[in-house]
Formats: C-alpha cells, structure tokens, sequence
C-alpha cells in the first residue's frame, strides 16, 4: 500500500511559500521539492509560476546570495560558483550578475590569506611537492589557476 501524502494545488502553494521564504532557492530545488511530493506536471508549472510572479522565487537573488554566501563563509574562488550554480541550472546572466557583486579588493586578499595559511599549514620540505599541494587545495576551491601560480611564486620560494 502507497501511504505518502497528498497535497492540493493550494496546500503545496503555501507549503513551497514557506519553504522560499525560510532560504533563497533555486528553480530546480523548488522542482524538484514539488516532485518529492508527488505533484502532476500541470499543477507544478502553476505553482512555480505563482512563486515566481509573488517574489518568492527570483533566479538572480537567489544567485547572488549563494555567491555571497559561498565567497564569504566557505571562500570559494569564481570557478566553483560559476560550477555550483550551473549545476543548479541558473542562467549565465544571473551568474555575471552575481559574481560582479564580489568586491575585487576583498577576492584577492581572500586568495592571499588563504595561500598563506595552507602554506603554513603544508609541512612538507620539498618545495616542489609543497607548490603542489598548496596549489591544488587552491584549485579545488575554484580559484582560477593563473592567480594560484602567481600567488605561490609571491610566498613560496
């Protein structure tokens, strides 16, 4: 016996209405959650466009708060936003709307700091295999690979 629960075009609405307004999502969250709950194709179109036309659904600001977000709390180079949010299928031109919210003062002392503290946290003598090691925590982050290698140049010689 199938025992999941069943929502009505208005419950669901008020339902993704909370879920919105508690954090920014995505299109695709916001999809996928009505899918989980098992609604028709017709009555997920409605919703999303009722969420959209009410504010609580906006692709760009969603963008913008998670590169924010990323940059500041996990800090995250520009590739791995431009990744991240592609991967949640958000428009190229949200994605430049968004990473020109990122002060280039604040991304290049960002990077700085970072390269010396995983410098010194390395603790390896051969300073080739010390370059690689910084560079590829570096590089996973997303930083993009010209500044990395110049940036290790600068503090490791």
């Amino acid at each position: 016996m199938n025992s999941h629960k069943t929502y009505t075009v208005a419950q669901a609405q008020n339902k993704l209405e909370s879920y919105c307004a508690y954090q920014e999502r995505c299109h695709k969250e916001v999809r996928q959650k009505l899918r989980d709950m098992k609604m028709i194709p017709e009555a997920i179109d409605m919703i999303m466009v009722h969420l959209i036309e009410h504010n609580f659904l906006n692709e760009e600001r969603f963008a913008k708060a998670f590169v924010s977000g990323k940059f500041r709390i996990k800090k995250w180079g520009k590739n791995r936003l431009v990744r991240e949010l592609k991967f949640r299928e958000i428009s190229k031109y949200s994605i430049d709307t968004a990473l020109k919210e990122i002060d280039l003062d604040d991304y290049y002392k960002t990077l700085d700091e970072l390269v010396q503290k995983r410098t010194a946290q390395v603790k390896e003598t051969n300073i080739y295999k010390k370059k690689k090691k910084v560079a590829d925590y570096l590089l996973y982050r997303g930083w993009e690979s010209h500044l990395v290698y110049e940036k290790m140049n600068e503090y490791i010689t």
